[in-house]
C-alpha cells in the first residue's frame, strides 16, 4: 500500500496537504484495517473550486473495525481540531464488504461532515440517510475516485447496478427540485450532470455537464451560462438565479431521468417480453 497520492492535476493551495494530514489520522485510528482512501466529487472530476466546493473523501476499511475507533475517527477529523480549508469536509466510511458488491443502499458504517459552512454531523446509522447519495459517490469513485491511500477504487469498490444509480439519479433530482436547503445554481448543474449522465453512462464535472446541455438546448443556455458563472463565485456570495427558469429546468432534466430509468428498465426485462 502507498500513502502517496496520484496526480489528478495540479491541487488547490492548502488541499493537498490536508488530504494528507486526514490520510495521516484515518492510518493512525484504523492502522491495518484501513483499506483505501479516495477523493470524489469535484476534486475527483477536476472541478474543484475553492471557496466554493467541498472535500469529497471515501474510505474503506476492513469490517472488523470496531464501531469505537469510527468514533474516534470522527473526532480526529472534525474541524477546527484538523482545519478544514474547503467550505466542508464530506467523508464516508464503508466496510470493504459492504462495497464489495452492487448495492442500491447507504451502507456507511461513518457518515461526516465537518467544517467552517458545515455543521459538525457524525452520522453511524445508515436507515437514517437517504441512499442515492451514497450511490451517485460510490459510483463516480468507482470510474474516477482518486486515490490517496491503499487500493486502487476498481479493486475495492463494486459498480452499481445500472438500474440503482439511475434511480439515485432521479431521487437527486427530485430533492434539488424541492430547492431546500441547496443553492440555486448547484441545483442546475446537478441537473446537467444528471443528463449527461443519462446520455453518456459517465460521470463529468458539473460546470462542463452545464455546459455540454448548454451547447445542445438553446432554450436553456442562458440559466446554465449564468449557473456556471454564479458557481465561480464563494458559497457566501452566489449570483441569483431566475426561480420560474430553474424550476422550468429541472422539470425538463427530471422528464429526461424518468425516461432513461423506464428506457433501462425495458432493456433490462430483454427483448421480446413485452407485447406476449
Amino acid at each position: 500500500m502507498t500513502g502517496s497520492i496520484e496526480e489528478p492535476g495540479p491541487l488547490p493551495e492548502g488541499i493537498r496537504d490536508y488530504l494528507d494530514e486526514l490520510v495521516a489520522r484515518t492510518r493512525s485510528v484504523c492502522g491495518e484495517r484501513l483499506v483505501s482512501v479516495f477523493a470524489v466529487g469535484s476534486l475527483a472530476l477536476g472541478d474543484y473550486r475553492h471557496g466554493r466546493s467541498d472535500v469529497d473523501v471515501t474510505v474503506v476499511v476492513e469490517p472488523a473495525l470496531p464501531a469505537s475507533a469510527l468514533r474516534d475517527l470522527a473526532g480526529a477529523l472534525s474541524h477546527p481540531g484538523l482545519h478544514c480549508p474547503a467550505p466542508g469536509l464530506e467523508l464516508v466510511v464503508y466496510g470493504a464488504d459492504a462495497v464489495s458488491r452492487p448495492s442500491g443502499g447507504a451502507g456507511y458504517l461513518l457518515d461526516l461532515n465537518t467544517g467552517p459552512l458545515l455543521p459538525n454531523r457524525a452520522g453511524f446509522d445508515p436507515s437514517r440517510s437517504p441512499a442515492f447519495w451514497y450511490v451517485i459517490d460510490r459510483s463516480v469513485a468507482r470510474q474516477s475516485g482518486l486515490r490517496l491511500y491503499g487500493r486502487p477504487a476498481r479493486e475495492v469498490i463494486a459498480e452499481p447496478e445500472p438500474s440503482e444509480v439511475l434511480a439515485a439519479l432521479l431521487a437527486s433530482v427530485r430533492e434539488h427540485s424541492d430547492g431546500e436547503g441547496h443553492l440555486a445554481d448547484n441545483r442546475v448543474l446537478n441537473g446537467s450532470r444528471s443528463v449527461v449522465f443519462c446520455r453518456t453512462g459517465r460521470w463529468t464535472a458539473k460546470r462542463a455537464a452545464a455546459r455540454q446541455v448548454a451547447a445542445d438546448e438553446e432554450e436553456f443556455r442562458p440559466l446554465l451560462e449564468a449557473a456556471v458563472r454564479s458557481f465561480e463565485r464563494p458559497r457566501s456570495s452566489p449570483d441569483p438565479l431566475p426561480g420560474a427558469a430553474v424550476r422550468d429546468f429541472l422539470m425538463w432534466v427530471r422528464e429526461r431521468v424518468e425516461q432513461a430509468v423506464e428506457e433501462g428498465a425495458a432493456a433490462a426485462d430483454g427483448p421480446g417480453t413485452a407485447g406476449g
